[in-house]
């Protein structure tokens, strides 16, 4: 764990990863004894815990509050064509998909084989994933600020329509690592990068309040209209994607009615993490991205998760919890052998509508790291197809 901890240090260029503060440390800790529902509450503070359960009991109501309405309405229709028959037949899966509470504390989900715990050195991949190569900026110009926190990359020239519309991804943690893989691919949409320390208790915290993503989103908004010459600039598309300790930030935001609304797409690369109930996944403390992911899987958004096979100290793998989101969409792993980006090695993968999730061997730094090297892949195949993004040009 310390080389792990090195390595993300020597990424972010001051220390970023998994390893969770004394804080967070906590919060895991009380999850896991089944005290609280996880890190977004806290034993000091029982105000948070009384919001935590308050939340948690507000989705479970409001999901089982939904399915009886769809099934009377469903009940209650005339005999129609079989053509449309299926097809409100299909609709109605999928919002009984969307509508189905997440379970909790209720499903064991896989852990990382020990075939999986493996090392690959970086003379073997051929190249080294915690320090690839610089392929310039591409039509981006260089990294910007003047937007509150975080900085971003945007063409050159172009990348907004006549109307001022133009796509956005916010990405936590490695900026820089990520834009690498991001310059390969993107040549339109804009890149915001964010990073703010070592555990995911910093994104958590960063983004608990409900105005400070949206005032985020209009300084880009700003930002992007002054950069290309116009008076107004508006997001079209929105995206969040995170790498490791990162999710953290991603966690609030999602539950945060502004990006209900907005956001179209999540990537995770190697970073979910949460507490147990006994054997079992406590499901509670990511209940939003299990909602997410239904949305995915029924075609509504886009949500790609990635995880490597590390085992971390006390709380759920990345292994376990994109094992349990399959589950929770009704879904199971399909076990394969491929060749992924930098040397890893693909093991599981699973795909429902919108939803996928792709999972790797290895256990040391350099399997976190590769992860990063995933992002370009999604990007092709899955973002950039899907947003169809003005082009930019780089001079």
């Amino acid at each position: 764990m310390a080389e792990l901890v090195k390595c993300r240090k020597a990424l972010l260029g001051g220390g970023w990863g998994r390893t969770a503060s004394a804080k967070t440390a906590g919060k895991l800790k009380i999850a896991r004894d089944g005290r609280t529902f996880g890190p977004l509450s806290h034993s000091a503070d029982p105000l948070l815990d009384r919001r935590a359960m308050t939340r948690a009991l507000g989705s479970l109501l409001a999901g089982l509050a939904v399915a009886p309405r769809a099934v009377a309405q469903s009940a209650m229709r005339a005999p129609q064509s079989q053509s449309q028959s299926q097809s409100q037949s299909q609709s109605a899966a999928d919002a009984k998909l969307k509508a189905a509470p997440t379970r909790i504390a209720s499903y064991v989900a896989r852990k990382p084989a020990p075939a999986t715990q493996v090392q690959t050195s970086s003379a073997d991949r051929g190249i080294n994933p915690c320090m690839t190569p610089d392929p310039g900026f591409g039509v981006y110009g260089k990294w910007e600020g003047g937007i509150g926190m975080g900085q971003f990359i945007a063409p050159v020239r172009g990348g907004v329509t006549p109307r001022g519309g133009f796509d956005l991804m916010v990405h936590f943690h490695g900026h820089e690592p990520v834009r690498k893989e991001w310059v390969q691919v993107m040549d339109g949409a804009v890149l915001v990068g964010i990073d703010l320390g070592i555990g995911s208790g910093a994104y958590e915290e960063a983004f608990q309040a409900p105005d400070v993503f949206p005032r985020l989103i209009g300084a880009v908004e700003r930002a992007v209209a002054k950069k290309a010459g116009r008076q107004t600039a508006r997001v079209r598309r929105l995206g969040l994607s995170s790498w490791s300790a990162g999710y953290g930030a991603v966690q609030h935001i999602l539950m945060q009615k502004y990006a209900k609304e907005r956001v179209d797409t999540v990537v995770l690369l190697d970073g979910l993490h949460c507490g147990y109930s006994g054997a079992a996944i406590n499901g509670q403390p990511i209940f939003m991205f299990t909602e997410f992911a239904k949305r995915a899987a029924a075609g509504e958004t886009l949500m790609f998760v990635s995880h490597s096979s590390i085992i971390p100290p006390g709380y759920a793998s990345t292994t376990e919890t994109a094992d349990y989101l399959v589950h929770e969409v009704g879904g199971k792993l399909r076990d394969v052998r491929g060749a992924g980006p930098m040397g890893m090695t693909m093991i599981t993968r699973y795909s429902k509508g919108n939803f996928h999730v792709r999972g790797f061997s290895g256990n040391d730094k350099m399997d976190h790291c590769a992860q990063i090297g995933e992002f370009r892949d999604v990007l092709r195949v899955h973002v950039k197809p899907r947003w169809n993004s003005p082009r930019g040009q780089a001079a």
